[in-house]
């Protein structure tokens, strides 16, 4: 298995497990603000145009408290875990909050931060779901240019197409980076524990994008893509997890059943850094097209469009990596994958491509029951595997 370099990557990983932590400190450094979104399509660049500090804001691997009375049992892991953090305080870092969609499950909890929080100012500004009605695009690029004023009014600095343009070079580097990862991943030259490429992405969620970039070209310079993972390990396509990364003790024991996985669609994986800003063009406007082209790049159940589906998109992906099989990984009580999820099985079983739900929850891991049901799908495949081997 290659291996990262421990300094450069224990950076990394501290930032993605203590956010707010990082956010905290680089504010201490700079004196400039720290302005907090969410998943999926807040564009950050519009933040870091300003000087301050875009975050994404994670799920907290704390126990649910405070919140427990602030939202009900039903709503998703994500949002629970943003309305204990407002409660018990892990929030006041953050000077402002924006957002842009996409579920009700999360403008419940954005109500609760603002209660919470009330001298905290939260910005929102809904995507359209629809991408390609004649007038989508036009749509978008207003909502963009609203959110442009509200976080001009947040940091009191306007934005600039120039300085605009140079966030936008920052952030398609810093993709571009993260992409070489996957790419030699999906190669089959990159075996390094799922756990740790996803600290990567993390990490970009919540560092400053220069730094950042700084510690991926490290890592990237001192790497050995050389070595081929053993033949006889399963190879998975993960699938799902919109908001929230899968705990690192989930993908460990993914691992620890003979598995490598060489693909996903996770948005703490592939799907975030799956789709670059136009360059050479009206920067405003082409925050809109990263909007609309991120659905061709990676469909999400989050939006419509008629010419392009998750389905398809995935069993087409499966054919170019050679993934043996699905593991979808759904969080409890999340809509948009409850409600797509159907489809999504109906079509891979329709070509008899191994699939396994997986649900996640933010309470824990039933870690010995999880392993026999992932055993009992990794021998599956290995049986499919002589099947098609076997002369009829």
């Amino acid at each position: 298995m290659n291996t990262l370099d421990p300094a450069v990557l224990g950076v990394l990983e501290q930032a993605a497990q203590d956010p707010t932590a990082y956010a905290r400190a680089w504010k201490e450094r700079t004196g400039r603000q720290v302005i907090g979104s969410f998943p999926m399509n807040f564009p950050s660049e519009l933040v870091h145009a300003t000087g301050a500090l875009p975050v994404i804001v994670q799920e907290s691997r704390t126990s649910i408290t405070e919140g427990r009375s602030l939202l009900p049992e039903f709503y998703c892991s994500y949002t629970r875990s943003l309305a204990d953090q407002a409660a018990t305080g892990e929030l006041d870092v953050f000077d402002a909050f924006v957002l842009v969609d996409h579920c009700v499950q999360l403008l419940g909890a954005a109500d609760v931060i603002q209660w919470v929080k009330p001298d905290k100012p939260m910005h929102f500004a809904q995507f359209i779901s629809s991408m390609d009605d004649p007038w989508s695009g036009a749509q978008v690029e207003d909502k963009v240019d609203a959110m442009r004023h509200e976080v001009e009014e947040i940091t009191g600095v306007i934005i600039s197409p120039e300085a605009l343009a140079t966030s936008i070079w920052a952030f398609n580097e810093n993709r571009r980076l993260l992409r070489e990862f996957f790419e030699l991943r999906r190669a089959g030259r990159l075996n390094i524990p799922a756990r740790q490429l996803q600290a990567l992405v993390k990490s970009s969620m919540v560092m400053d994008v220069e730094e950042h970039t700084g510690l991926l070209r490290q890592l990237l310079n001192g790497l050995d893509p050389q070595a081929p993972a053993p033949e006889h390990l399963v190879r998975l396509h993960l699938s799902g997890h919109f908001c929230a990364p899968p705990r690192p003790e989930l993908l460990d024991l993914l691992e620890e059943c003979d598995v490598i996985v060489i693909n996903d669609d996770l948005y703490h994986g592939s799907r975030y850094i799956s789709t670059d800003v136009p360059e050479g063009q009206d920067p405003f406007a082409a925050l809109a097209a990263w909007y609309l082209d991120r659905n061709v790049s990676v469909p999400c159940a989050t939006r419509v469009q008629r010419d392009v589906d998750w389905q398809n998109y995935l069993v087409d992906n499966l054919d170019e990596t050679g993934a043996e099989g699905v593991i979808t990984l759904m969080a409890k009580f999340c809509e948009p994958l409850m409600l797509y999820y159907p489809e999504l099985r109906k079509a891979l079983n329709t070509r008899d491509i191994p699939e396994l739900l997986v649900e996640t929850e933010h309470e824990g891991l039933a870690a010995e029951s999880l392993r026999t049901t992932v055993e009992a799908f990794v021998e599956r495949i290995r049986r499919q595997r002589v099947r098609q081997l076997t002369p009829a």
